[in-house]
């Protein structure tokens, strides 16, 4: 059975099941709104992405963190995002 939650030492992370790939891309936005609906091949990503229920350690914040294969897909979903 595969592993439920990842631990960076950054974030306790839930991968989502929508996940196509299982992998933390290099390219991460956390997002702090856990109960906020993202969909990120709503916003065209070029590359792949990862989408996880995150739990920040440092400062105890859950939300969701995104992560993308290219810096351009990041950027694009950061300028784009608006939490409902």
């Amino acid at each position: 059975m595969p592993e439920q939650t990842i631990n960076t030492g950054i974030y306790k992370l839930f991968p989502s099941p929508r996940n196509r790939d299982r992998e933390i891309f290099a390219h991460e936005v956390f997002v702090p709104h856990p109960y906020a609906l993202i969909d990120p091949p709503s916003y065209q990503p070029k590359g792949r992405w990862s989408l996880f229920a995150a739990h920040r350690l440092v400062d105890r914040k859950n939300g969701q963190l995104v992560t993308f294969e290219i810096e351009a897909d990041a950027a694009r979903f950061n300028e784009r995002f608006v939490p409902d």
